[in-house]
């Protein structure tokens, strides 16, 4: 356990979107990722919205992906890997809002278990690996959120209950919004949203705005300042010794899946160099005592 510098590393998206229905969540989302990337063959939609996605195509030749029943966690996984292993940039889900309240969702799948509290010890680890792989992501990824009226039953002054409504909330686990960099309501059909989350600084406290491709390239400028990982390519391939890389490897925690190839390809090369190294050394001595030797006997 050590204190280490804090330093600025440049990081991937993670961005909510949450609205009701023909607020305009899809498209938003579709032009916050091609400000992202500039290109429109490296934005992929998985969609659970019974091909909602393919209503945009005349924007870009953006990729679908659709994701139909049962709408467990390991599916959606499994959609993101196929999305990470084709080379897109980024990754939009189409909602999140299925793997909790779907078909075959996490509520379902509790509700199949008995439904009793300690059940979801069973169920939690599985949407939380759903939440973990959004984290742990290669790629920027945007998800939109369904968003339905809060209601609950009060008492009012005179003791008789009477039913409040308290806005709205959005359709997935508690505390999801915790792991984003930033998370935008879809306020009304006008598509204005407001930032109920923003690590960036760049929205938060600001008046209601309409996302579109700027929006998506002002938070792509504030991911890439800091520390690069062509920064620490470039740091792996001077280093000279095994331990100069295990230091290195240390030093930038964050990239760590990122950097492991590399590392282990420049330990391979510098095993070799070493290996080499002993096997000169192996001949010299060899011929230093064949020469011994040879003095020796005359």
């Amino acid at each position: 356990m050590k204190l280490t510098k804090a330093e600025r590393h440049q990081v991937k998206l993670r961005l909510g979107l949450s609205g009701a229905s023909g607020f305009g969540k899809t498209y938003s989302a579709l032009l916050l990722a091609y400000g992202i990337t500039n290109d429109w063959s490296k934005i992929a939609v998985i969609d659970t919205e019974n091909g909602s996605a393919s209503l945009y195509s005349h924007l870009g030749d953006y990729n679908t992906l659709t994701l139909e029943e049962p709408f467990n966690p390991e599916r959606y996984i499994e959609a993101i890997n196929t999305c990470e292993k084709s080379g897109m940039e980024v990754i939009i889900i189409d909602s999140i809002s299925h793997e909790w309240s779907g078909k075959n969702g996490c509520l379902e799948l509790h509700e199949q278990l008995g439904g009793k509290f300690q059940d979801w010890a069973r169920i939690t680890p599985r949407h939380q690996a759903f939440v973990n792989k959004i984290i742990q992501s290669s790629c920027h990824i945007i998800t939109t959120v369904r968003r339905k009226v809060d209601y609950s039953m009060d008492a009012d002054m005179n003791g008789k209950s009477k039913v409040v409504k308290h806005g709205t909330k959005e359709i997935t686990r508690e505390g999801f919004e915790y792991e984003l960099t930033a998370n935008f309501e879809l306020i009304n059909d006008k598509h204005l949203a407001k930032a109920s989350k923003d690590r960036t600084g760049l929205f938060m406290d600001k008046p209601e705005f309409i996302i579109n491709s700027a929006t998506g390239k002002k938070l792509m400028e504030w991911c890439n300042k800091g520390i690069s990982l062509s920064k620490i390519q470039e740091e792996i391939l001077k280093c000279e010794t095994i331990e100069a890389l295990k230091q290195l490897y240390t030093k930038y925690p964050s990239f760590q899946k990122e950097m492991h190839l590399l590392i282990m390809e420049k330990k391979g090369q510098l095993d070799d160099i070493n290996n080499q190294l002993i096997s000169s050394k192996q001949v010299v001595k060899s011929n230093e005592f064949v020469e011994h030797a040879s003095n020796s006997s005359k």
